[in-house]
Parts: C-alpha cells; structure tokens; sequence
C-alpha cells in the first residue's frame, strides 16, 4: 500500500531512533515535503518511504494524500482507563475548592473508583473501557500503557490486568500493562499501611507474577501514599519476577519518588508537578523517562510540571493523558500536546517528540511505535494540508485528523 503526495512526512526516522534527549535534540523533527509511505497491510509495517523524486509507481487501491499531513501516532504512556463509573461528584468538590488530598481523606478519589470497581464485572469493565481505547485510537494514538490499582484486592487487581489483557488482544493500538497494586492502601488495610505492602509484595505480585499480566509494576511514592522505603521495596520484589518499575512520583510534594525511580533504574517516573532541579538532574543523568501529565494539572488545578527546563538539562521528556476518572478524563493526545505548548512552554517540536517517540520510550516500545520508518508499525494520522505544525496543538478543538491507520489499516 503506497500513500503518496504526502504534503509533509512528519516523524520521518530511518535511523531507527528510540528516544531524544536534551533540547537541540527535541527541537527536531524530520519532515520531508513531497513524501511518500509505503507499507504491507498484511503484517502492518512500514516498508519505504521517501520524497517523490524516488517514489514507486503508484498502482490500484493506492492512496493519494493530495497534499495532506502524515504524523506518527500518539503514544499515550500513562492511562487508567478501566474503571467502572464516574466522579463527577468530585468534580463539583474541586469547584468548591477541596484538594486531591482532601477529597481522598474523605473516602473520594481513588478508594471511590476501588469501590465501583469492586462490584463491576469483567465484562462489563472491558465494555466502558472498550469505548474509550477506541475513542482514543480515533484521536490519533496508536500506543497505550493501561494501568490496575483501581482493585486494591488481589482478585479485583487480577480482573483489571485481565481486562487489559483482553483489550490489547481486541484492538489494533500496541497496548503495554501495568500493576499498580500500590495505588492507595484499601479500605480493609486503613491504619496498617505496612502490612498492605507486604500483601502487594507477598500475595498480589506473586498472583501477577504467575498469569503474565503485567509488563510493568508501578508504586504511587507520594505524599500521603507510599514513602520511598516502600516503594523501593516493592520495586525490589517486581525485580525478581522481571518487572521493571514506573513510579508515581513527585506530584504533591518532593517525595522521594525520583530518587526511587532512578536507584530502580524505572523505565519512567510520572507527574513530577513538584520536581525540582535535584530531580530533573538526577533524572538527566539517567535513562529514566520523565513523563508529564498536563491533562491532570489542567483539570485538578496543580502546578504544571517544569517540562521545558527538562528537555533544557536533558531528560528524557514524555507527556501523557493520565486518563481516569477523576483527575483527568480525557485521553486527547492532541489537548496534551496543546497544554505542553500553551501551559509548559514546549516548543511544537518537542511537545510533538513527547508525545510520540518519547512516549514510546516510556512504554519500552520505541524500536517498534512513535515514529516513521521501515521495519516500524504504520501506526499514523492524516490531517488536511496545515500553515504549520504549530497550527496542530494551536487549533486545539478543530478536528484537523481526517484519518488514522494502525498497523497498516484504517481505524
């Protein structure tokens, strides 16, 4: 299959890249003019490309672009999306001025959505979940990490992982798994912390551990939630079983979590609303992904991460959505790249290598997803011929995308 008279290829990499660091780096972004993509449906690989000084002779059942913009899909490398029902609730509690704090003292927030889940079934978790993959697949992303620790029980982490499982069996998107047993502490638990940990390490992760469920293991070190020492312990224990951390970190307080993060040598640590310049050097130093959540402090109303200084001293910067449902509902990767432009202060160009490449990096799978080159998944977007490419994250409601293929086949 021959897409051509691409009016600009952007993410073009045959280089084979998997992440980019520092700001001269993000600031790039190949993007030949009067390109062309070629890829074999069959097993979903892109298998040329180039400007159409070079271009094979188009034939029946090929594409012209006449003139329109190709992007590599999103990669969205932190969501929650299976949940079973709503927060609104909370919503009007934040209007009313309580914090996330607050609202989770009060039995709100994470415990609420453990509740719901509790008594939700499988199926119907993998049908409201469901709708929001494919909501997101249609909004231009093609890579999704889901996460648990919405169960907080070993059966129910287990049903959450399960659903996951199932989805990434259902849907054309690369889907990476996550525990994230270390959510909260349950309800049952309530006063005895430390002995919620050593069930996540003793019971859940070994549960985990012997159906495959996971790819991941993630620990919310926070503020209020887990302290450094858990969270290390329980990154410890993953190890043994082969799972690599991604760590909830630094997103109401200067926690510990980054420190963690890299000690573990954790594929990413996520939020980093409070990190300071000890984390971000730490994090430069190392090949720990800092990945970002403007979509969470948009609608909670926390500070927005130092995205920009990032790049500036060299992490390795991924946005993701955070999506779930009661900090950040909504998984537009399009809004995420908007607010990294409009609240972070990223240049397009990086926040367009945030959300994808390094996205993929965060999720371990940029060798295969996040940009544009033989060998990789024809995972793209096409949008109608932009001024541009500030013109995608400025016109932040227009729907620009007329089209998006994953794994070589329209979605």
């Amino acid at each position: 299959m021959l897409i051509y008279n691409i009016g600009r290829l952007w993410g073009a990499d045959a280089e084979g890249t998997m992440r980019l660091r520092r700001g001269a780096e993000m600031d790039c972004v190949e993007s030949p003019e009067h390109a062309w993509l070629e890829f074999d449906p069959h097993t979903g690989l892109i298998t040329g490309m180039g400007t159409c000084k070079a271009m094979p002779a188009p034939e029946e059942g090929d594409m012209d672009a006449r003139g329109g913009w190709v992007f590599p899909s999103f990669c969205d490398s932190h969501t929650h999306v299976i949940y079973a029902g709503s927060r609104e609730g909370e919503f009007r509690d934040k209007i009313d001025g309580l914090s996330y704090e607050e609202i989770a003292r009060r039995g709100g927030g994470i415990l609420n959505s453990a509740d719901r889940l509790h008594e939700a079934s499988e199926d119907e978790l993998l049908a409201g979940a469901m709708e929001r993959v494919e909501a997101m697949m249609r909004a231009g992303t093609g890579a999704i990490e889901i996460k648990s620790g919405y169960g907080l029980r070993t059966a129910d982490e287990l049903k959450m992982l399960r659903v996951a499982a199932r989805i990434r069996e259902m849907v054309p998107a690369t889907v990476r798994t996550t525990f994230l047993g270390a959510h909260a502490v349950g309800r049952e638990y309530a006063g005895r912390q430390g002995e919620y940990v050593d069930m996540v390490i003793g019971e859940m992760l070994p549960a985990v551990a012997a159906e495959g469920l996971a790819d991941y293991v993630d620990v919310f070190c926070d503020r209020g939630f887990f302290t450094a020492e858990e969270t290390t312990r329980i990154l410890e224990a993953a190890a043994r079983y082969g799972l690599r951390g991604k760590i909830h970190g630094d997103e109401l307080a200067q926690s510990g979590g980054t420190e963690a993060a890299v000690a573990a040598g954790a594929l990413s640590v996520d939020h980093l609303e409070n990190a300071g310049e000890a984390q971000l050097r730490l994090l430069a130093e190392s090949d720990t992904c800092a990945t970002m959540l403007p979509g969470a402090s948009f609608f909670s109303g926390l500070p927005y991460g130092p995205a920009r200084r990032a790049a500036d001293m060299g992490c390795i910067l991924a946005l993701a959505s955070d999506y779930n449902p009661g900090s950040s509902p909504s998984g537009d990767m399009r809004m995420v790249m908007s607010l990294g432009c409009i609240k972070m202060k990223l240049s397009p160009e990086r926040a367009l290598n945030a959300t994808t490449i390094n996205g993929a990096y965060a999720m371990g799978v940029s060798d295969r997803v996040g940009a544009l080159g033989p060998g990789r998944e024809a995972n793209f977007f096409m949008t109608h011929a932009l001024p541009d490419l500030a013109y995608l994250p400025y016109a932040y409601t227009e729907p620009l995308i007329k089209g998006c293929w994953l794994r070589g086949r329209k979605v």
